[in-house]
Order: structure tokens, then sequence, then C-alpha cells
């Protein structure tokens, strides 16, 4: 496995984790 997959891999890992995190926010401050 060479380097940069595992960086493209963690940062897509992150960015999913961070727009599930702005999806519960935006919905907690909905209601």
């Amino acid at each position: 496995m060479m380097f940069s997959d595992l960086v493209l891999m963690i940062l897509s890992s992150l960015i999913l984790v961070i727009s599930v995190l702005v999806g519960v926010a935006f919905l907690t401050l909905l209601e």
C-alpha cells in the first residue's frame, strides 16, 4: 500500500466524519 493512498483514505474518512458532525450540529440547532 502506498503512502499517498493511506493519506487519501484518512482525508476521505475525516471529511465524512466532519460532514456528519456538521449535520448533527445543524439538527440540534434547528430544534
